[in-house]
């Protein structure tokens, strides 16, 4: 143990300063983490991490995936539903199959069942990943949201897959119909429960006495509750996790404050970046023992990453073939929800553009190292390690190739020039901040309108954005001034809500000019 501490938070150390230097680079922090996973496992001496593969998906996926699920905007997944749902189901089930007829086919001992459990662990392109990649270059906000939903579910279509493949590689067989049944329970159980447990969670935020401390505390455990719950009735623990975060995350204003909303964002991001770290680095301490296994089965290495680079082009080709078997969909079936677009050459392109996003991550890694050592006779799982050096080299080349190409391609395409209209974005930015001043002024003459009469500290109350720049002291704030401030945030956060339902308005500056006024709540504390 007091060689494994050290070492541990010598890990933490190496992520955070990998972070800055892709910062500086202007690279996505994946990228330098799985190649240092890789380094890592070159050097000579370190101490051998080993998880259970049972306890994997529990300590990583449920933070990550909840995570995930307060960040998006289920007001703009909505507006994106079909695109999101073809690429999270579909597109999944199609590079799944495809990966499995060509593992069938060319790897030799993979059977029909283990090419589909290799096709549902790296079936599924990374949020984080993509998420890095594209915050250094500008996109639309629909092919964000797009990104954004369709990561979020298909973790959860993946990993049924995963789990249907599992079974059918340890045992043999496979029933379709009860399948089918297991199928359902678990997507239709698996929300249900993430619903149910999320509303239990509301209330109980919402009926006990807690601080910002307590709160964050019960959200970290929460995501934990719900897949534990929902697994041990066999039901789709991601996707429990899924939908209760959604639920809880359209319910932030109801059950937590202010305090707790604003130190909840610092501590998630901290949180949820060191886990995926450290799950990279996990691999890359893996690797010597993995390589070894794959020898063992007398596989030389270099043909195992040569079967690693034959899915990776795989999965690209599968992903860019389904965005344009999406769009020619689209426009034969429902043209009056097609892309608009100012040329066919955009038209065309994008979807070139979408499939090439496709980076795999931290949901194949943990996918990947949970496959059993053993199956149920104590027999060893077949080809477990060369699964494992196959999702690496994916995600490696996903993040390497597409990953570092991506940025360059939507610079070099131009296929967003002229989309951004900056203008009309500030324009509806100053409208929500004069609707508020309008709504603050009426809020406090409709309901306070006998206490301003005749009363200094009520009266500087009314223009205290304007004195606030010039004051010097804050001594005019007093009991009732506070109180009545107080009370004019709330009715700001209501009138936000309420704007929040208008279609057209962009949820994520509603979600900052939320913030500013958890801070000004805040700072209203210490006066």
């Amino acid at each position: 143990m007091h060689t494994l501490l050290p070492f541990l938070l010598a890990m933490v150390a190496t992520i955070v300063l990998l972070n800055a230097w892709a910062t500086h680079l202007k690279i996505a922090y994946p990228v330098l983490l799985v190649v240092a996973g890789l380094l890592v496992s070159f050097i000579p001496g370190l101490p051998i991490v080993r998880i259970h593969p049972d306890l994997i998906f529990f300590i990583f996926l449920p933070p990550l995936l909840f995570e995930a699920s307060w960040t998006i905007s289920f007001k703009e997944m909505k507006k994106w539903w079909r695109m999101i749902g073809s690429f999270a189901f579909l597109v999944v089930l199609f590079t799944a199959f495809s990966v499995a007829l060509v593992a069938n086919h060319f790897i030799p001992g993979f059977t029909i069942a283990l090419g589909f459990l290799l096709g549902g662990i790296v079936s599924p392109p990374d949020a984080v990943s993509t998420g890095a990649i594209t915050k250094f270059v500008k996109i639309p906000k629909a092919t964000s949201v797009i990104l954004e939903g369709e990561s979020l579910l298909n973790d959860a279509s993946s990993l049924i897959i995963f789990r249907f493949a599992l079974v059918a590689a340890g045992t043999g067989q496979f029933v379709w119909q009860q399948a089918a049944l297991s199928f359902l329970w678990m997507v239709i159980g698996g929300a249900g429960i993430g619903l149910l447990l999320a509303w239990i969670f509301v209330k109980t935020h919402k009926r006990l006495p807690l601080d910002a401390q307590s709160h964050i505390t019960l959200t970290i455990i929460e995501p934990y509750c719900l897949y534990w719950v929902a697994e041990q009735v066999h039901c789709s623990g991601v996707l429990a996790i899924v939908s209760g975060g959604l639920f809880m995350s359209a319910r932030r204003l109801v059950f937590l404050n202010s305090a707790s909303r604003i130190q909840s964002f610092s501590v998630w991001e901290s949180f949820v970046f060191i886990l995926n770290g450290i799950v990279f680095l996990i691999i890359g301490l893996e690797l010597p023992e993995i390589v070894e296994g794959v020898r063992a089965e007398g596989i030389p290495l270099r043909t195992a990453i040569g079967y690693g680079v034959l899915i990776t082009g795989v999965l690209i080709v599968a992903r860019i073939i389904s965005s344009y078997a999406a769009l020619i969909a689209t426009l034969i079936f429902r043209p009056s929800v097609a892309p608009i677009s100012r040329s066919n050459r955009r038209r065309w392109l994008m979807p070139l553009l979408l499939g090439w996003t496709g980076m795999r991550g931290v949901v194949s890694l943990a996918a990947a190292l949970a496959i059993p050592i053993t199956l149920d006779n104590g027999a060893a799982f077949p080809h477990r390690n060369l699964i494992l050096v196959i999702t690496f080299v994916a995600i490696l080349l996903t993040l390497l190739v597409q990953g570092l190409t991506l940025p360059y391609l939507i610079a070099r395409s131009r296929l967003f020039d002229g989309l951004f209209n900056e203008e009309a974005e500030e324009q509806v930015r100053q409208k929500m901040k004069q609707g508020l001043k309008q709504h603050v002024y009426q809020f406090l003459k409709a309901k306070h309108e006998k206490e301003l009469n005749g009363q200094a500290s009520m009266e500087k109350f009314l223009t205290l954005w304007e004195e606030r720049a010039k004051a010097t002291d804050d001594r005019w704030m007093n009991v009732k001034t506070k109180s009545l401030f107080v009370e004019m945030l709330e009715s700001q956060r209501q009138y936000l809500a309420e704007l929040n339902k208008d279609p057209l308005i962009d949820e994520a500056i509603i979600r900052q000019q939320l913030y500013q006024i958890d801070l000004e709540e805040e700072r209203l504390k210490i006066i």
